[in-house]
């Protein structure tokens, strides 16, 4: 029996009863943002170049098809990176598309137009400037300071053989006359795509589907079809994960994230949560087997922890303590029943990530916990031993440590 079928056997999908066709009419692609917006966040680490090089294999690996290797505007450290990146993915044969970040000035633009003539390796280049009205009133700016910008930075671009996308910050609060003028501009002077950024994460799905409704339609009203559209989201509201998804079917040809959503003060939308619920939702083909290596090596990279709860890659991902969920798990197991077992307590099959269910035993425990525990670890049970870790569990007030229950097992084997 298939994995489909087995589903529609065992589980009632609510979350598909009304879904008869795919997110999107269209391919979309993902762009990972974690070498540069991820690092911009004043908790992190900026990698050594060795990791960015292990972390962008790891991006190839599970089909995420763009990177946003830096931006080489910066300085010579963050140029230097760049080059070694996109030789990296020239020399191997990777399939990942490498772009870069700029302000909407020519000096940001240059470094990336000497690395292209550098490596003879295309980078699109992504230039971002603030378009809201509350960004405006802050910096003094006008309407024409934008277009200035704009036509300058995308002008150069362009001469210099760039693929460039404009990326209009905080467009999620800009208004329709502000982001028409920069849009047509933008068109007339060559860009390929434009870049809907919820930089401050203001937006809602609701909010999501009106932007991309009124920019698709902006866009067949100029016959500009053939422009790509971007969404770049922040997790401020806590929305950027779903968000994302919802960006996809309102028509995004590409969407941005970061690893374990790390960035600039709550971060970004986690690319690896949006790779798993595509996953979930059959809207995903390669394998994300590697995707716990991921998370772990942009933990380890960035010096940052994954949280115990963290979806997939916590601690407690799947790791149970409670009698009821444990016995359950178990009862699948005597079914001889992989797929079952990984799902009769678990709305994430932990097999399909590179992970299995764990079990412990504490004060929510039953004895079916400490069967397992023991037997799992080839551990002689006997019904004393069992009783004694189940007396040591009720006493306390948490899951027991491997050293605890491992103490009660050597008491037992010396008498």
């Amino acid at each position: 029996m298939s994995e489909i079928a087995r589903e529609h056997e065992y589980v009632f999908n609510w979350n598909r009863l009304k879904k008869v066709a795919p997110l999107s009419s269209k391919t979309f692609e993902l762009n990972d943002e974690t070498l540069r917006d991820g690092i911009q966040s004043p908790s992190v680490t900026d990698p050594a170049i060795e990791e960015k090089i292990e972390l962008i294999h790891l991006m190839e690996s599970l089909g995420i098809a763009c990177a946003d290797l830096g931006l080489p505007g910066a300085g010579k450290r963050q140029q230097d990176d760049v080059t070694a990146l996109v030789k990296e993915i020239d020399s191997t044969g990777m399939k990942l598309k490498p772009n870069c970040a700029a302000r909407t000035v020519v000096k940001d633009i240059e470094p990336i137009a000497n690395i292209v003539q550098k490596t003879g390796v295309p980078i699109e280049t992504y230039a971002f400037i603030g378009s809201s009205p509350i960004r405006l009133f802050a910096e003094n700016w006008t309407v024409d300071t934008l277009l200035r910008h704009i036509e300058a930075s995308v002008t150069f671009a362009v001469q210099e053989g760039l693929e460039i996308c404009l990326v209009t910050e905080d467009t999620t609060r800009s208004s329709p006359e502000v982001l028409d003028s920069l849009f047509r501009r933008a068109i007339d002077l060559g860009v390929s795509r434009l870049c809907l950024c919820d930089t401050v994460g203001h937006a809602t799905p609701d909010g999501i589907k009106n932007l991309f409704d009124w920019t698709i339609s902006l866009l067949r009203g100029l016959g500009a079809e053939h422009i790509k559209l971007d969404w770049h989201g922040h997790n401020d509201r806590g929305l950027g994960v779903v968000n994302s998804i919802v960006a996809i079917e309102a028509g995004a040809d590409r969407v941005h994230g970061t690893g374990l959503g790390v960035g600039e003060r709550v971060g970004n939308a986690a690319i690896d949560q949006i790779l798993l619920n595509l996953k979930l939702l059959n809207e995903w083909e390669p394998d994300l087997s590697n995707l716990l290596l991921y998370c772990q090596a942009v933990s380890r990279s960035c010096n940052v922890e994954i949280p115990y709860n963290y979806p997939m890659a916590g601690g407690d991902a799947f790791r149970t303590g409670t009698g009821v969920h444990a016995a359950a798990i178990i009862k699948s197991e005597k079914k001889e029943d992989k797929w079952l077992a990984d799902r009769v307590y678990s709305g994430v099959p932990a097999g399909m990530f590179g992970r299995h269910q764990e079990m412990e035993i504490g004060h929510m425990s039953g004895l079916s916990n400490v069967h397992y525990w023991l037997t799992s670890r080839r551990i002689s049970y006997t019904d004393e031993l069992a009783q004694a870790i189940f007396a040591k569990a009720k006493g306390t007030n948490r899951v027991l440590s491997e050293d605890e229950i491992m103490t009660v097992v050597r008491q037992f084997q010396q008498t």
